[in-house]
């Protein structure tokens, strides 16, 4: 197989068959999405700028797989990914959030991506360096220095400035090669785990807190200021007894954190939030207008968003406390419900940009099934993994499953339509005897069957006003 960066649409469609049922045209669409961020990358460089992403919008009722989809295409990506909720935003000079804090909370993210790789490549020597720092603690860094006693009345304390101590003994030790040898293999044998050192730590909250309380657009003012407070104000140290194994964890984080360069990470995270990040924008059918945009009031303010928006789907340029971050090659996926409005009634420039649209279907009692039994992740997998832990194996006969989807179905036809989330009420409510009384019960196997599901459910799924509130 491709690697992740690469992957074929079939491959995209697969890896998502493996946590999502159905809605194969979707999953075509990013797919291809997908394999098109690759082949850009292959185009020479003057043309490569001019290919825009296609954007996409899934329309669909609630839980058929729209936020699912989203979510598992996030790890496929291995890229840049948030998901926002458009309704969140307000048009500018209301309160509430702006569009482009969108922008700065998606380069934040490739920044502890970026952070997160580098780290891990330094982590080699990030982990020498602090076995060294450590026994450095234990050790006196020179031969000729005198001994100093030690302060600490615990046994188990190696005070900061006492270095010289063997630790099989108790007694001063030879500070030399072979101590420091014995010493490393001790360390890295756990026999040195349930003592203690002294170490001085950063102390936090070292800056002063600075809150804006001020209109959409300021809210990344906060966090500005007080990166800038920082830098005048140094940061404290803080002396802390610790354990040997917390001690190395912590010298090696802060290790890979002086080996990493800031400059380099910043540099990469703003080039893959730029060529490579992905934004999933959620519920944007509650920023269309509805019934056209003359009605005043709300109307005004949906619009308002819409026309925020559009310039980032576009392509501009915003302004980050990492620098300039362009948008012109993000891919935007929306999705929504579009119960009281269309697609079409969204301002026609911002309809533009968002050239494939992918119709979600409803899910029926065949899906269910599927959804309970077939992928890596399935509810009755996770339910029977649950109760294992209380030693009890739960089984499911597979007209007891049906029976659930056939539940499930109906009280979505009769109450509001929410899609397979209607299969975690309903199967809480089946499994809630159980769940309640597993860690008394002394039988080893439990079993689901059809006649339990209707002792379970039958009175709430036939009586309509109690599934409302219920189920």
């Amino acid at each position: 197989m491709n690697t992740i960066n690469s992957l074929t649409p079939r491959e995209t469609v697969q890896a998502l068959d493996r946590y999502i049922i159905g809605q194969g045209d979707a999953k075509r669409s990013v797919g291809i999405a997908l394999r098109n961020r690759w082949r850009r990358q292959q185009v020479e460089p003057p043309l490569r700028e001019e290919i825009a992403p296609k954007n996409i919008i899934m329309i669909g009722p609630t839980g058929v797989g729209k936020t699912e989809i989203a979510r598992r295409l996030a790890h496929l990506a291995q890229s840049p990914f948030l998901k926002v909720e458009a309704s969140k935003f307000t048009e500018v000079g209301y309160v509430g959030r702006d569009v482009e804090s969108m922008i700065r909370d998606l380069t934040q993210l490739a920044i502890n991506m970026v952070t997160k790789e580098e780290e891990e490549g330094v982590a080699g020597k990030a982990e020498k360096m602090a076995e060294e720092r450590l026994l450095d603690l234990l050790l006196p860094a020179t031969a000729g220095r005198p001994v100093p006693q030690p302060q600490a009345t615990d046994e188990n304390i190696i005070p900061l400035g006492y270095q010289g101590i063997d630790v099989t003994s108790g007694i001063p030790g030879n500070p030399q090669q072979p101590t420091r040898e014995k010493l490393r293999q001790m360390l890295r044998e756990g026999k040195l785990d349930d003592r203690l050192v002294e170490l001085d730590v950063t102390a936090h909250s070292s800056a002063p807190m600075v809150e804006v309380f001020s209109a959409s657009g300021m809210e990344d003012m906060q966090s500005s200021l007080q990166d800038a407070f920082s830098k005048f104000f140094p940061k404290k140290k803080q002396r802390r007894k610790i354990r040997v194994p917390e001690a190395l964890e912590f010298l090696k984080k802060e290790e890979a954190e002086r080996l990493v360069d800031m400059e380099s990470v910043t540099e990469k995270a703003i080039r893959k939030t730029e060529q490579s990040g992905i934004i999933f924008l959620d519920e944007i059918d509650k920023i269309a207008s509805r019934g056209g945009s003359g009605s005043g009031g709300p109307e005004v303010s949906r619009e308002g968003v819409q026309r925020d928006l559009l310039p980032i789907v576009e392509g501009a340029t915003v302004t980050t406390k990492y620098g300039m971050v362009r948008t012109d090659h993000i891919l935007f996926i929306a999705s929504g419900a579009f119960h009281m409005c269309k697609p079409s009634d969204l301002v026609p420039e911002l309809q533009g940009r968002f050239p494939i649209r992918v119709e979600l279907h409803a899910l029926g009692e065949k899906e269910f099934f599927r959804i309970l039994t077939e992928p890596r992740n399935a509810l009755l997998k996770q339910y029977t993994a649950l109760l294992k832990t209380e030693g009890i194996s739960l089984k499911f006969e597979e007209a007891a499953i049906r029976e659930m989807a056939k539940i499930a179905v109906q009280v979505n036809q009769k109450t509001e339509d929410i899609g397979a989330r209607r299969l975690h009420t309903i199967l809480e409510r089946v499994l809630d005897e159980i769940s309640f009384d597993a860690p008394e019960r002394d039988q080893d196997v439990f079993t689901v069957t059809p006649e339990y599901v209707h002792q379970q459910l039958s009175d709430i799924s036939e009586n309509e006003d109690l599934s409302r509130y219920i189920l």
